[in-house]
Parts: structure tokens; C-alpha cells; sequence
């Protein structure tokens, strides 16, 4: 395998990662919100979104002859969630870690592997927006880094 090849492959691994946590941590997001909700259908279908994204990066991997990681029986999550809010609050923050996990493939060579990688950044910008109610100029980079 050459290191172009294993750094794919560690790329692919670090957004299956991502979104296996998306897929646990949208089952959250989705017991704080009130049935039949506008946010819970909502929920639902970023939840099926990342099932997809979850099961194309493990076809992807293993197409590549690596061997995918396996998903955590659970996962903990950044913060506390105890209602509504921090629910959005969690769902925005993870779309924000899918995000950063993407960016890995975005800086690839292989141009459609670059181009998986943006396509999913702006999937979970979007999706971030849509349950924080704003914009990130840069998204899946920490302010931080944006800082000279």
C-alpha cells in the first residue's frame, strides 16, 4: 500500500468515525424533540442522511482493502442534553464534527475523494445552519484557526 493509499484510507476512516457518532447522537437529538415535530422529522432525516454517508465511506474503505472501523455501542457526548434546545445545540455540534472530519479528504490528491469530501462539508454545513439558525464563515474549522 502506498502512503497516498494509507492516507486515504485514514481519511475515509476519520468521516466514517464522524458519522457513526452522527448516526448514535441523532438518536438523542431526536428524544428530546417533541413528536411529530417539525425538528423531529427534521432529525430523522439527518439521521437517515448520515446512515447513507455511513455506509458509503465503509463500501469506500473497504473497496480500498482496508478494514472499517467499527461503530462504539455508544458514544459520549460533548454536553449534557436535557431538552430541546440543547439538542439543536448537540445536532449543530456534530454536523460541525462531520464537517472537520471531511475537510481530511478535501486535501487528498484523488479528485473524487476531494470532491466526496466537499460535497459533505457543505451536506453538514447546511444541516448545521439549518439547527443553529446561523452561518460558520469556515465550516468544520475552529474559530480558532482562523485567528492570525
Amino acid at each position: 500500500m502506498t502512503a497516498g493509499q494509507a492516507a486515504a484510507i485514514t481519511a475515509l476512516q476519520e468521516a466514517l468515525a464522524a458519522e457513526q457518532a452522527a448516526c448514535y447522537g441523532y438518536g438523542v437529538v431526536g428524544a428530546y424533540l417533541p413528536a411529530g415535530s417539525a425538528g423531529q422529522a427534521t432529525a430523522v432525516t439527518d439521521w437517515v442522511a448520515h446512515m447513507r454517508a455511513r455506509d458509503q465511506l465503509t463500501a469506500l474503505i473497504s473497496a480500498r482493502g482496508g478494514q472499517p472501523v467499527a461503530a462504539a455501542v455508544a458514544y459520549q457526548l460533548p454536553f449534557p442534553v436535557t431538552s430541546g434546545t440543547t439538542a439543536q445545540l448537540l445536532a449543530a455540534t456534530m454536523e460541525d464534527a462531520v464537517a472537520r472530519a471531511y475537510l481530511t479528504l478535501v486535501a487528498l490528491p484523488e479528485t473524487g475523494l476531494r470532491s466526496l469530501g466537499a460535497q459533505q462539508v457543505r451536506a453538514a454545513a447546511l444541516r448545521a445552519e439549518s439547527w443553529r439558525g446561523t452561518t460558520e464563515a469556515f465550516p468544520g474549522l475552529p474559530a480558532s484557526s482562523l485567528r492570525s
